[in-house]
């Protein structure tokens, strides 16, 4: 049971995992898992612990993914490991000979990892390193990392699960802009690959996000007291997305958000640069 409170509880409603059919689905095979050294992937990774799949974890922090391991493997579930930053050349073709070389092959790929940023444009003036590093991880990433694995996943008839947030699909913020872009640029590539994918054969899910209580949002101070979603409850998310490979999971509260979007736009670009100025 997530530790919600009473706007959370509606906010963002209970998901009911089959755990029958998600282990039918997964016994057996293999899954690709991003950032899974904390939060959502690490959750994810505990999730199907219990499954006879083979979990291929990938990030940054060796020592976590061993300890992961560790753990995980003292059930059913088979680990692999391996130590990456995704936005290093040489750090990704190696994980990329160790996907091609694996005897299992591959079946799923959860591309969660991922970095946010805040910060005014007036104070990024000398820090275009935000924006390409920002760009690496949230947009090419992922990209390069697909393209590689698309063939295996094409003949297992496979999925691709991107974790993704709800801003992509509204008004863009002010301080957002280079985490906002970068995160729009991967959902619109995804999205437009995703019907050719499809004709392969290969299954795509866009789970889009709202706040999550990860140590991602720890860097932000108001974020600490906004409702915000718990890794567990996404996990369950992305669980349920894997046997009903549901295309795109939101939450119900989105449309509102979207029409508001759309109906508000000038009143919003009209309005905000004076708030901006009376801070």
């Amino acid at each position: 049971m997530d530790n919600y409170s009473f706007i959370e509880k509606i906010l963002f409603p209970s998901v009911r995992l089959n755990l029958k059919k998600l282990r039918s689905k997964l016994d057996g095979k293999t899954v690709l898992i991003t950032g899974a050294s904390s939060g959502i992937g690490e959750e994810l990774a505990y999730l199907l612990a219990d499954i006879s799949a083979h979990l291929i974890l990938v990030a940054r922090r060796e020592e976590k993914l061993f300890t992961m391991k560790n753990e995980i493997e003292k059930k059913n579930a088979k680990v692999s490991i391996f130590r990456a930053d995704l936005r290093n050349g040489e750090d990704m073709e190696r994980l990329l000979a160790f996907i091609r070389n694996s005897p299992d092959g591959l079946d799923i790929v959860v591309s969660n990892a991922g970095h946010s940023i805040r910060r005014p444009i007036a104070k990024s003036l000398d820090r275009y390193h935000d924006f390409t590093r920002t760009m690496a991880i949230n947009y090419f990433a992922p990209v390069q990392l697909l393209l590689a694995t698309i063939p295996l996943l094409k003949n297992k008839q496979g999925q691709i699960i991107n974790i993704s947030t709800v801003n992509t699909l509204l008004i863009p913020l002010p301080y957002w802009a280079a985490y906002q872009a970068s995160k729009s640029a991967f959902d619109t590539w995804f999205r437009s690959a995703a019907p050719e994918l499809n004709a392969m054969g290969i299954s795509t899910t866009s789970i889009y996000l709202p706040l999550v209580k990860t140590p991602m949002i720890e860097p932000t101070p108001v974020y600490q007291t906004l409702p915000a979603m718990s890794p567990k409850h996404v996990a369950k998310i992305i669980g349920h997305s894997i046997y009903s490979r549901r295309k795109i999971y939101k939450p119900w509260w989105l449309i509102f958000g979207q029409l508001a979007s759309i109906c508000f736009r000038g009143i919003w670009e009209l309005l905000t640069p004076v708030l901006l100025k009376k801070r």
